[in-house]
């Protein structure tokens, strides 16, 4: 994984005066691991703030972690080993599959007219759709409604050109997601235009499914006040089936894929998305 970026490390290199009351080096390296547990993130700069430590010594916590085999590095911080095979911190996620990803944001914004209401997923594809969003500077009088803390700061600069509305809810740390409580009460009192809805599976049989149970019920929500629903996903969450089921085929109006989903998606899949009556929109260079 990359190595934090060098504007992080102060210009003295390091020499933060550090807080005389800090916890000694294993006891800090303990609570580090419960909070990768709990969490399944932790940030450099928290963890400096939380211990009152230099963003040096918190990174030297997290190197030492990974040698014992109790975490992985990631883009400013950590994620708990083995991570990549349960659900992936948001950050693990955003450094893959860019151009993909990127793709599909700008083929997702361009459904997208001024004065229309959008429901913006939490996710790094749905990031993606937001950034191409901002990069369309003729659109103007949008409403974004989002439950991605992640996504409402990358819009913040677009205020009042957009605006902006945070659903609220619990906030879960491993996506940045806001979920229930709350989330639901929000989604319940709009109908959008369009939502666009991240997933990390479609199947034939099982339709739109996410890897955890609050996120999914909010994709629900979301998909339900929404005139149009646009599933983004790249090519390989297609086939995929997980445990929180977020909608059948038929309730989605279009998938936007990447250049890579038409040698994919199997027979089988390619006949329920038609008979759902699914528009497949990918990229014009595929």
């Amino acid at each position: 994984m990359p190595a934090d970026s060098p504007q992080d490390i102060p210009a003295d290199g390091g020499a933060i005066r550090e807080s005389r009351d800090a916890l000694p080096a294993w006891q800090r390296r303990e609570q580090i691991v419960a909070m990768l547990a709990e969490r399944g993130f932790v940030r450099v700069a928290d963890l400096a703030e939380s211990f009152g430590v230099s963003g040096v010594t918190a990174r030297t916590d997290l190197d030492s972690l990974v040698e014992a085999n109790l975490a992985e590095r990631v883009h400013g911080g950590a994620v708990p080993v083995g991570q990549a095979q349960r659900e992936r911190a948001f950050e693990v996620a955003l450094a893959e599959s860019v151009l993909p990803k990127q793709q599909i944001g700008e083929l997702a914004a361009s459904l997208v007219q001024s004065g229309q209401s959008v429901l913006l997923d939490v996710g790094t594809t749905t990031l993606a759709v937001a950034r191409a969003l901002k990069a369309r500077r003729e659109l103007v009088d949008l409403v974004i409604v989002t439950n991605g803390l992640s996504i409402a700061l990358e819009l913040e600069s677009e205020i009042p050109r957009f605006s902006v509305i945070v659903t609220g809810g619990a906030l879960r740390p491993l996506q940045h997601s806001l979920v229930d409580p709350l989330a639901d009460l929000v989604l319940s009192q709009v109908h959008a235009d369009i939502a666009f809805i991240g997933c990390n599976g479609i199947d034939a049989e099982h339709g739109v499914s996410n890897i955890n149970l609050p996120e999914a019920a909010i994709k629900t929500r979301m998909a339900a006040s929404a005139a149009r629903v646009v599933v983004v996903a790249d090519s390989s969450k297609l086939g995929r089936v997980h445990l929180g089921k977020v909608a059948p085929l038929d309730a989605v109006d279009s998938l936007v894929t990447d250049a890579a989903a038409p040698a994919a998606i199997t027979p089988e899949l390619r006949a329920a998305l038609a008979a759902a009556g699914v528009n497949v929109l990918v990229p014009k260079d595929s």
